[in-house]
Protein backbone atom coordinates (compact mmCIF):
# COMPACT_ATOMS: atom_id res chain seq x y z
CA UNK A 1 0.00 0.00 0.00
CA UNK A 2 2.75 2.59 0.85
CA UNK A 3 4.47 1.71 -2.42
CA UNK A 4 1.32 2.38 -4.47
CA UNK A 5 0.78 5.65 -2.63
CA UNK A 6 4.34 6.81 -3.27
CA UNK A 7 4.13 5.86 -6.96
CA UNK A 8 0.87 7.78 -7.28
CA UNK A 9 2.39 10.85 -5.60
CA UNK A 10 5.47 10.62 -7.84
CA UNK A 11 3.36 10.49 -11.01
CA UNK A 12 1.34 13.49 -9.86
CA UNK A 13 4.53 15.41 -9.07
CA UNK A 14 5.99 14.64 -12.52
CA UNK A 15 2.92 16.26 -14.11
CA UNK A 16 2.65 19.15 -11.66
CA UNK A 17 6.28 20.25 -11.38
CA UNK A 18 6.16 22.15 -14.69
CA UNK A 19 3.67 24.53 -13.05
CA UNK A 20 5.57 24.83 -9.75
CA UNK A 21 7.46 28.14 -9.99
CA UNK A 22 10.38 27.29 -7.63
CA UNK A 23 11.08 24.06 -9.55
CA UNK A 24 10.94 25.93 -12.87
CA UNK A 25 13.35 28.60 -11.61
CA UNK A 26 15.85 26.03 -10.35
CA UNK A 27 15.77 23.98 -13.57
CA UNK A 28 15.83 26.66 -16.26
CA UNK A 29 19.52 26.18 -16.97
CA UNK A 30 19.23 22.38 -17.09
CA UNK A 31 17.41 22.45 -20.41
CA UNK A 32 18.17 25.64 -22.37
CA UNK A 33 16.29 24.18 -25.35
CA UNK A 34 12.99 24.92 -23.57
CA UNK A 35 13.83 28.61 -23.07
CA UNK A 36 12.58 31.00 -25.72
CA UNK A 37 13.80 34.57 -25.30
CA UNK A 38 11.40 37.28 -26.45
CA UNK A 39 12.88 40.80 -26.11
CA UNK A 40 9.59 42.56 -26.81
CA UNK A 41 6.00 41.43 -27.27
CA UNK A 42 5.88 43.11 -30.68
CA UNK A 43 8.81 40.94 -31.85
CA UNK A 44 7.18 37.66 -30.88
CA UNK A 45 5.96 36.99 -34.41
CA UNK A 46 6.92 34.19 -36.73
CA UNK A 47 4.67 35.45 -39.52
CA UNK A 48 2.63 38.63 -39.84
CA UNK A 49 -0.89 39.01 -38.50
CA UNK A 50 -2.06 39.64 -42.07
CA UNK A 51 -0.81 36.21 -43.13
CA UNK A 52 -2.49 34.56 -40.13
CA UNK A 53 -5.78 36.32 -40.88
CA UNK A 54 -5.56 35.37 -44.55
CA UNK A 55 -5.03 31.70 -43.68
CA UNK A 56 -7.97 31.63 -41.26
CA UNK A 57 -10.30 33.37 -43.70
CA UNK A 58 -9.29 31.02 -46.51
CA UNK A 59 -9.95 27.91 -44.41
CA UNK A 60 -13.14 29.20 -42.77
CA UNK A 61 -14.65 30.22 -46.11
CA UNK A 62 -13.93 26.73 -47.46
CA UNK A 63 -15.60 25.20 -44.39
CA UNK A 64 -18.58 27.55 -44.80
CA UNK A 65 -19.03 26.52 -48.44
CA UNK A 66 -18.74 22.88 -47.45
CA UNK A 67 -21.53 23.41 -44.88
CA UNK A 68 -23.53 25.62 -47.23
CA UNK A 69 -26.71 23.53 -47.05
CA UNK A 70 -26.73 24.14 -43.27
CA UNK A 71 -26.27 27.90 -43.51
CA UNK A 72 -29.72 28.94 -44.77
CA UNK A 73 -30.73 30.65 -41.49
CA UNK A 74 -27.46 32.57 -41.36
CA UNK A 75 -27.65 33.61 -45.01
CA UNK A 76 -31.01 35.30 -44.45
CA UNK A 77 -29.33 37.66 -41.98
CA UNK A 78 -26.40 38.63 -44.22
CA UNK A 79 -26.26 41.59 -46.65
CA UNK A 80 -26.96 40.83 -50.29
CA UNK A 81 -23.36 41.54 -51.27
CA UNK A 82 -22.10 38.89 -48.84
CA UNK A 83 -24.71 36.34 -49.91
CA UNK A 84 -23.89 36.86 -53.57
CA UNK A 85 -20.19 36.33 -52.83
CA UNK A 86 -20.86 32.89 -51.37
CA UNK A 87 -23.28 31.98 -54.15
CA UNK A 88 -20.57 32.89 -56.66
CA UNK A 89 -18.03 30.72 -54.82
CA UNK A 90 -20.51 27.86 -54.71
CA UNK A 91 -21.44 28.17 -58.39
CA UNK A 92 -17.92 27.19 -59.40
CA UNK A 93 -18.49 23.75 -57.82
CA UNK A 94 -22.24 23.68 -58.49
CA UNK A 95 -22.58 20.47 -60.53
CA UNK A 96 -20.35 18.47 -58.24
CA UNK A 97 -22.00 19.84 -55.10
CA UNK A 98 -25.45 18.92 -56.34
CA UNK A 99 -24.42 15.38 -57.18
CA UNK A 100 -22.76 14.77 -53.84
CA UNK A 101 -25.59 16.36 -51.87
CA UNK A 102 -28.00 13.98 -53.59
CA UNK A 103 -25.85 10.95 -52.87
CA UNK A 104 -25.15 11.83 -49.25
CA UNK A 105 -28.63 13.13 -48.46
CA UNK A 106 -27.61 16.64 -47.46
CA UNK A 107 -24.64 15.56 -45.34
CA UNK A 108 -21.28 17.35 -45.46
CA UNK A 109 -19.60 16.97 -48.82
CA UNK A 110 -16.18 16.51 -47.24
CA UNK A 111 -14.97 16.00 -43.72
CA UNK A 112 -13.33 19.07 -42.11
CA UNK A 113 -9.88 17.46 -42.21
CA UNK A 114 -10.30 16.91 -45.95
CA UNK A 115 -11.22 20.58 -46.39
CA UNK A 116 -8.06 21.48 -44.46
CA UNK A 117 -5.95 19.34 -46.77
CA UNK A 118 -7.56 20.72 -49.92
CA UNK A 119 -7.18 24.31 -48.68
CA UNK A 120 -3.77 24.40 -46.99
CA UNK A 121 -2.12 21.24 -48.33
CA UNK A 122 -1.96 19.29 -45.07
CA UNK A 123 -4.17 17.91 -42.32
CA UNK A 124 -3.51 17.43 -38.59
CA UNK A 125 -5.15 15.29 -35.92
CA UNK A 126 -4.81 14.26 -32.28
CA UNK A 127 -3.20 10.91 -31.52
CA UNK A 128 -1.16 9.20 -28.82
CA UNK A 129 2.15 11.03 -28.47
CA UNK A 130 5.44 9.35 -29.30
CA UNK A 131 6.91 10.98 -26.16
CA UNK A 132 6.86 8.81 -23.06
CA UNK A 133 4.07 9.71 -20.58
CA UNK A 134 3.08 12.69 -22.74
CA UNK A 135 -0.51 11.56 -23.37
CA UNK A 136 -1.92 12.83 -26.63
CA UNK A 137 -0.10 14.85 -29.25
CA UNK A 138 -0.78 16.40 -32.65
CA UNK A 139 0.46 14.81 -35.86
CA UNK A 140 0.44 15.64 -39.52
CA UNK A 141 -1.75 12.93 -41.03
CA UNK A 142 -1.55 13.99 -44.65
CA UNK A 143 0.53 16.30 -46.82
CA UNK A 144 3.48 18.51 -45.86
CA UNK A 145 3.53 21.65 -43.70
CA UNK A 146 5.60 24.49 -45.18
CA UNK A 147 7.72 26.67 -42.92
CA UNK A 148 5.70 29.51 -41.38
CA UNK A 149 2.29 27.90 -41.89
CA UNK A 150 -0.53 28.08 -39.36
CA UNK A 151 -0.87 24.49 -38.12
CA UNK A 152 -3.31 24.80 -35.22
CA UNK A 153 -5.29 27.11 -32.96
CA UNK A 154 -5.31 27.01 -29.16
CA UNK A 155 -9.00 26.72 -28.22
CA UNK A 156 -10.69 27.57 -24.95
CA UNK A 157 -12.19 30.19 -22.67
CA UNK A 158 -10.21 33.44 -22.50
CA UNK A 159 -9.79 34.90 -18.99
CA UNK A 160 -8.49 38.35 -18.13
CA UNK A 161 -5.93 38.53 -15.30
CA UNK A 162 -8.53 39.61 -12.76
CA UNK A 163 -11.20 37.01 -13.60
CA UNK A 164 -11.80 33.89 -11.45
CA UNK A 165 -10.22 30.67 -12.67
CA UNK A 166 -9.23 28.90 -9.44
CA UNK A 167 -11.66 25.98 -9.59
CA UNK A 168 -11.14 25.51 -13.33
CA UNK A 169 -7.36 25.36 -12.79
CA UNK A 170 -7.37 22.50 -10.27
CA UNK A 171 -5.67 19.51 -11.91
CA UNK A 172 -5.87 21.29 -15.28
CA UNK A 173 -2.75 21.05 -17.51
CA UNK A 174 -4.35 22.97 -20.39
CA UNK A 175 -4.24 26.52 -19.02
CA UNK A 176 -2.08 28.68 -21.27
CA UNK A 177 -0.68 32.00 -20.03
CA UNK A 178 -0.27 34.66 -22.69
CA UNK A 179 2.46 37.31 -22.74
CA UNK A 180 0.12 39.93 -21.28
CA UNK A 181 -1.08 37.65 -18.49
CA UNK A 182 -4.35 36.65 -20.15
CA UNK A 183 -5.19 32.96 -19.63
CA UNK A 184 -6.73 30.49 -22.08
CA UNK A 185 -8.35 27.39 -20.61
CA UNK A 186 -8.11 24.71 -23.31
CA UNK A 187 -9.45 21.83 -21.21
CA UNK A 188 -12.23 19.93 -23.00
CA UNK A 189 -13.48 18.17 -19.87
CA UNK A 190 -15.00 18.90 -16.47
CA UNK A 191 -15.93 22.37 -15.26
CA UNK A 192 -13.89 23.99 -18.05
CA UNK A 193 -16.16 22.34 -20.61
CA UNK A 194 -19.28 23.53 -18.78
CA UNK A 195 -17.99 27.12 -18.57
CA UNK A 196 -17.13 27.23 -22.28
CA UNK A 197 -20.53 25.87 -23.34
CA UNK A 198 -22.26 28.40 -21.08
CA UNK A 199 -20.34 31.36 -22.52
CA UNK A 200 -20.86 30.05 -26.05
CA UNK A 201 -24.64 29.93 -25.58
CA UNK A 202 -24.63 33.34 -23.92
CA UNK A 203 -23.04 35.08 -26.93
CA UNK A 204 -25.09 33.40 -29.66
CA UNK A 205 -27.31 35.78 -31.63
CA UNK A 206 -30.15 33.71 -33.07
CA UNK A 207 -28.58 31.43 -35.67
CA UNK A 208 -25.30 33.38 -35.55
CA UNK A 209 -22.76 31.59 -33.38
CA UNK A 210 -19.91 33.71 -32.08
CA UNK A 211 -17.62 30.73 -31.46
CA UNK A 212 -17.15 27.03 -32.14
CA UNK A 213 -17.84 24.48 -29.39
CA UNK A 214 -17.32 21.32 -31.44
CA UNK A 215 -13.67 21.11 -30.30
CA UNK A 216 -15.15 19.84 -27.01
CA UNK A 217 -16.40 16.76 -28.86
CA UNK A 218 -14.92 14.10 -31.12
CA UNK A 219 -16.57 15.68 -34.20
CA UNK A 220 -14.54 18.88 -34.69
CA UNK A 221 -15.80 21.39 -37.26
CA UNK A 222 -12.60 23.44 -37.23
CA UNK A 223 -9.76 20.94 -37.81
CA UNK A 224 -7.16 23.44 -36.54
CA UNK A 225 -8.68 23.54 -33.04
CA UNK A 226 -6.24 21.00 -31.55
CA UNK A 227 -3.49 23.36 -30.37
CA UNK A 228 -3.85 22.49 -26.68
CA UNK A 229 -2.56 18.98 -27.48
CA UNK A 230 0.67 20.15 -29.11
CA UNK A 231 3.37 18.91 -26.74
CA UNK A 232 6.38 20.92 -25.63
CA UNK A 233 9.90 19.98 -26.60
CA UNK A 234 11.93 17.52 -24.55
CA UNK A 235 15.63 17.02 -23.88
CA UNK A 236 15.76 14.62 -26.82
CA UNK A 237 13.50 16.39 -29.32
CA UNK A 238 13.46 20.05 -30.25
CA UNK A 239 10.21 21.93 -30.79
CA UNK A 240 9.01 22.16 -34.37
CA UNK A 241 6.22 24.69 -33.72
CA UNK A 242 5.90 27.81 -31.60
CA UNK A 243 2.94 29.79 -30.29
CA UNK A 244 2.07 33.21 -31.60
CA UNK A 245 -0.59 35.58 -30.34
CA UNK A 246 -3.23 36.81 -32.74
CA UNK A 247 -6.13 39.11 -31.86
CA UNK A 248 -9.25 38.56 -33.94
CA UNK A 249 -10.13 41.91 -35.57
CA UNK A 250 -13.51 43.50 -34.88
CA UNK A 251 -14.31 43.39 -38.61
CA UNK A 252 -13.95 39.60 -38.78
CA UNK A 253 -16.85 38.23 -40.92
CA UNK A 254 -19.70 37.43 -38.57
CA UNK A 255 -20.78 34.36 -40.54
CA UNK A 256 -17.31 32.82 -40.05
CA UNK A 257 -17.11 33.34 -36.28
CA UNK A 258 -18.84 29.99 -35.88
CA UNK A 259 -15.41 28.41 -36.54
CA UNK A 260 -13.44 30.42 -33.93
CA UNK A 261 -12.63 28.06 -31.02
CA UNK A 262 -12.34 30.80 -28.38
CA UNK A 263 -14.84 32.64 -26.20
CA UNK A 264 -14.32 35.41 -23.68
CA UNK A 265 -15.30 34.65 -20.09
CA UNK A 266 -16.74 38.17 -19.80
CA UNK A 267 -19.21 39.18 -22.47
CA UNK A 268 -17.77 42.72 -22.72
CA UNK A 269 -14.26 41.59 -23.73
CA UNK A 270 -12.95 41.15 -27.25
CA UNK A 271 -11.95 37.55 -27.89
CA UNK A 272 -8.37 36.65 -28.77
CA UNK A 273 -7.16 33.55 -30.56
CA UNK A 274 -3.81 31.79 -30.30
CA UNK A 275 -2.37 29.90 -33.20
CA UNK A 276 0.61 27.60 -33.44
CA UNK A 277 3.00 28.36 -36.27
CA UNK A 278 5.14 25.81 -38.08
CA UNK A 279 8.83 26.64 -37.84
CA UNK A 280 10.06 23.51 -39.62
CA UNK A 281 8.87 21.52 -42.54
CA UNK A 282 6.77 19.04 -40.63
CA UNK A 283 4.80 18.90 -37.40
CA UNK A 284 5.78 15.74 -35.54
CA UNK A 285 5.11 15.49 -31.81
Amino acid sequence: MPGRLLRGLWQRWRRYKYRFVPWIALNLNHNPRTIRYVPEESKDKVISDEDVLGTLLKLFQALFINDFHKQSDILTMLPETVKSKYHDLLSVQHPRVKLLEYRHQQQNIFKPEEILYKTLGFSVARATSSLISAGKGVFVTRGLVPKGAVVSMYPGTVYQKYEPIFFQSIGNPFIFRCLDGVLIDGNDKGISKVVYRSCNGRDQLGPLKMSDSTWLTSEICNPLAVGQYVNNCSNDRAANVCYQEFDVPAVFPIELKQYLPNIAYSCDKQRGTWVAQSVKRRLSV
